[in-house]
């Protein structure tokens, strides 16, 4: 807490600084996944691993044929086994009125590709896996990007940053 004018500048009940904690790993919380509230998860889940090349966490792979399909969770990993992407059930979902700011988006990925043939390829691959164009500026000559809506209507930016 931020000693203010006139108060107590000695108080202890202020958040820990880099100095108080160090380097110890286990002094910070670990980022496990990011997590998408939808109406339809299964939809959602496969938008995303289809994207961005991703596998389902071990029992999250959608049934044989003709199974029952309406998880209330999922988990998307990468390649390596790591999570990444969460899919919830929810009830309702407004959609964001961006770039109105009646319903925000609260929160959105940015993607990277290394050059504008990659970029125009990745808006074609969104495109067909069902994700809708909101915003086109690849002919910025500083960030060409595009911003997308998934199939539930959160936002994401594909956007051209070469990578080193």
């Amino acid at each position: 807490m931020r000693a203010e004018p006139g108060g107590n500048a000695d108080r202890k009940d202020h958040a820990p600084s880099d100095y108080d904690i160090g380097e110890r790993v286990d002094a910070y919380p670990q980022l496990l996944q990011t997590v998408f509230d939808t109406t339809t998860p299964r939809r959602l889940a496969e938008f995303y691993r289809r994207l961005l090349g991703m596998t389902y966490r071990p029992g999250d792979e959608p049934p044989g044929e003709g199974g029952p399909d309406d998880p209330e969770w999922l988990v998307l990993r990468t390649p390596g086994g790591r999570n990444r992407l969460a899919f919830q059930r929810v009830d309702r979902l407004p959609r964001t009125t961006w770039p109105a700011h009646d319903v925000p988006m609260r929160m959105h990925l940015d993607l990277t590709v290394a050059d504008t043939a990659e970029l125009a390829r990745q808006r074609h691959r969104a495109r067909e896996l069902g994700a809708e164009l909101l915003l086109d500026r690849c002919d910025d000559p500083e960030e060409p990007l595009y911003v997308f809506a998934d199939p539930s209507g959160h936002p994401f930016c594909v956007f051209v940053s070469p990578q080193p």
